[in-house]
């Protein structure tokens, strides 16, 4: 009862085509790309993004370090 085969296949996707039509068949699967599409951008937007904010994190403490020493040297020479 769990086994599909590819005959079941063919008949439903015949049932399908019969009610909805091919052209709205089509509309719906470019408006389905157009979202998938739309997905994969923001979340590669958000990546990037990330990737950024994580940049950013890890330059900071280089930075502070620098700025302490230069603070020490500061005090070194007067």
């Amino acid at each position: 009862m769990g086994n599909i085969g590819w005959v079941q296949l063919l008949i439903v996707l015949v049932i399908v085509v019969l009610l909805f039509g091919t052209k709205k068949l089509k509309g719906i699967g470019s408006d389905l790309g157009g979202a998938i599409k739309g997905f994969k951008k923001a979340v590669s937007e958000e990546d990037a993004d990330f990737k950024q904010q994580q940049a950013k994190v890890e330059d900071k403490p280089q930075a502070e370090e620098q700025s302490a020493k230069t603070d020490s040297e500061v005090k070194e020479k007067h």
